[in-house]
Formats: C-alpha cells, sequence, structure tokens
C-alpha cells in the first residue's frame, strides 16, 4: 500500500539474500524456508525485510520437487521445500520487488511468464520496471534481471547457490548485512542464531 522507491526495495533483496544465504550455508546443516513468498516477507517500521513462517529442518529431511517445471510449482509447494526451490522462489521475489506486480493474478497470469519476454531482451527490460518508481539504477537492474533468469532456471542443477547470488550482489548493490537488518530490532537474526546452535 505505501510506495517503496528503488534504495528501499535494493534493501529488502539484500536482506533476504543475507537471510537465505545464513540458512542455506552458514547453517549446519542447512536449512530451507518451507515456503518462501512475498505473503511471508514482513517490513519492519524502518523498511527492513523480515521472514515469517520458517520450518527450521535439516536439509536433508525436506526434499520436494523443485523443477519449475509446473507453472504453479512455487506457489504449490509441498509443506516443507529444499534450497533449490528456495532459489526458484527467491527469483520469483525479485520479480515482483522490480515489477510492484503479484506473483500471480488472473488478468496477467503467472508473473514469471509475463517477463519472459523481457528478461531476454535488454532493450525491454524497462517494461518490467514498477512505473511508480520515478527513478532506479541501471547498473542494478540488470543484474537482477540476469540473477532472475539464473533463478528460474527449469533444471535445479543450473540454479546459483545463494552464496553466489550474494556475491554477484553485493559487487554492484553496496548494502552491508548490518545496513539491510532494521536498525530497530534484531530479533529476527537473534532468533536465526539461537535455531543454528539447536540445529547442530
Amino acid at each position: 500500500m505505501e510506495h517503496l522507491d528503488w534504495s528501499a526495495r535494493m534493501r529488502i533483496i539484500m536482506a533476504i539474500t543475507y537471510c537465505l544465504q545464513y540458512m542455506h550455508h552458514d547453517l549446519n546443516p542447512p536449512v530451507a524456508h518451507s515456503n518462501l513468498n512475498s505473503h511471508n516477507i514482513f517490513l519492519t517500521d524502518d523498511y527492513a525485510a523480515t521472514m515469517i513462517e520458517i520450518s527450521f529442518l535439516p536439509q536433508d529431511s525436506s526434499k520436494s520437487n523443485s523443477s519449475g517445471d509446473n507453472e504453479s510449482a512455487h506457489s504449490t509447494l509441498p509443506p516443507l521445500a529444499d534450497v533449490e526451490t528456495n532459489v526458484y522462489c527467491f527469483g520469483i521475489l525479485l520479480l515482483e520487488i522490480i515489477s510492484g506486480k503479484l506473483q500471480h493474478l488472473e488478468e496477467q497470469g503467472f508473473l514469471e511468464k509475463l517477463a519472459a519476454e523481457y528478461l531476454n531482451d535488454k532493450h525491454s527490460i524497462g517494461c518490467l520496471i514498477d512505473p511508480t518508481l520515478k527513478s532506479f539504477k541501471n547498473n542494478e537492474l540488470d543484474l537482477i534481471c540476469e540473477i532472475i533468469q539464473e533463478c528460474i532456471q527449469p533444471d535445479p542443477r543450473q540454479r546459483p547457490t545463494m552464496k553466489d547470488i550474494t556475491s554477484k550482489l553485493r559487487e554492484v548493490i553496496a548494502i552491508s548485512p548490518d545496513q539491510s537488518t532494521s536498525r530497530l530490532s534484531l530479533l529476527w537474526w537473534a532468533e536465526l542464531k539461537i535455531l543454528s546452535v539447536e540445529a547442530t
């Protein structure tokens, strides 16, 4: 309901990125978000992104279909997802954040199908951008579109890891983990730290 400028959206993207990297690579064993989508991403009062409804179970015990072949695979995930499915869903989240559109609407269908024609043509990428945005950075947009394409590959083995994604994004978007978290509350990071101890 409230307009977010480009820099606010980049901060949200980086917060989600850092959180997923932590879950997938820093926890041992790794854990995946059980249903990663925009309905489970909340913003704090100072516009930091936080995740909710996470089932923290070891990666080995949470296998699911992550092929992306089914057009609604990401919207009808089983109760437990794997890290490859998280990466796919992260790509969809990026699409939602830059376009201002929901993952699925009756009049537009699935967002990734609508966006496919634009993602393959750099001259058309601007058509993906939320028209309410007054400005954006072309280099950041180009990188985000590249990452979206990589994340939504039908073959899970072709998708990047969150570690790879974080590394790429940090080269262009200069937002550190500290800058992406809430200045009002660090509770969600504390909860992750506690859960990392419990998972080992």
